[in-house]
């Protein structure tokens, strides 16, 4: 190991004769970042991997960087942009690196990170008309697809409502492939609070259910929309099904009986952008 030149950045050469141990403090500070609750004491909290990292870094929400020698090397341009943009980078060892990672492959490549949750209200104040609202959410995979999905059908928010797993779990953002970055996002735990939220921002309320009122091609999908959908095990409550303007239905033409929260919402906001953008 020894020193690492960043393209073009002369002035910033990462010295990994003297780099960061899993036992240096802004390392076993960054690592606890993965529970709730250190990332709400210490106001921040932790992504790995090249798109998170990215999205991080030109978004203007990275505070550090940590990245082994390998990594840097692999990810010089991202790297090269975290100095321009007056982010630390600091290099780690590769056991550093497995004690950040919640993965079994670490990609070598992490950003701590200033929250980027939106409020509710902010997100209605811009008169969105389309609008994601998982209920209930508690796998991370979904969520962060979930948001994925939304920022590619050009949706103009996305508001976890109730008990749902924290969107800034390193989990979800990773899953979200640097999505958390760019749409709105929010997390409000009242559920009846954002229901009235959306009805006082004037959007029809639609929610997916096996037994729907109507089906996808059926509803007018033109007007501003906030589509709920339910949790993976239970889907959505009798009494928010009967809170929604309409229930609506996907109509299933094969065998299978069910489609998964992360399928189910990408053709709702598919039909929704399709019929707002023709």
């Amino acid at each position: 190991m020894g020193f690492f030149v960043l393209g073009r950045l002369k002035t910033m050469a990462l010295d990994f004769e003297q780099a960061f141990t899993e036992r240096t403090p802004r390392i076993v500070n960054a690592a606890k970042l993965h529970r709730s609750s250190a990332r709400k004491k210490a106001n921040a909290f932790l992504v790995e991997g090249e798109n998170s990292v990215d999205a991080a870094v030109s978004t203007g929400a990275a505070t550090d960087i940590f990245v082994t020698e390998r990594a840097a090397e692999k990810f010089a341009e991202i790297v090269t942009a975290a100095g321009y943009m007056d982010v630390y980078v600091h290099p780690i060892t590769d056991r550093a690196a497995k004690s950040l990672s919640d993965t079994q492959t670490t990609s070598g490549l992490f950003a701590v990170c200033k929250p980027v949750l939106w409020s509710a209200g902010k997100i209605l104040n811009g008169k969105p008309k389309l609008l994601a609202v998982p209920v209930e959410t508690s796998e991370p995979g979904n969520a962060g697809t979930l948001i994925r999905t939304s920022d590619a059908m050009g949706a103009d928010g996305v508001i976890f409502a109730g008990e749902t797993v924290d969107p800034l779990g390193s989990k979800v953002a990773r899953a979200s492939a640097g999505s958390l970055f760019h749409i709105p996002t929010a997390r409000d735990t009242n559920v009846k609070d954002v229901l009235g939220k959306l009805r006082a921002a004037n959007l029809q309320i639609l929610a997916t259910a096996p037994q729907g009122d109507a089906t996808l091609d059926e509803v007018d999908l033109t007007k501003p929309t906030a589509w709920l959908f339910g949790n993976e095990a239970h889907g959505l409550s009798p009494a928010l099904l009967d809170a929604a303007d309409i229930r609506v239905k996907i109509p299933l033409r094969g065998r299978a009986e069910s489609l998964n929260l992360a399928t189910a919402a990408s053709i709702c906001l598919y039909e929704s952008a399709k019929a707002q953008n023709r």
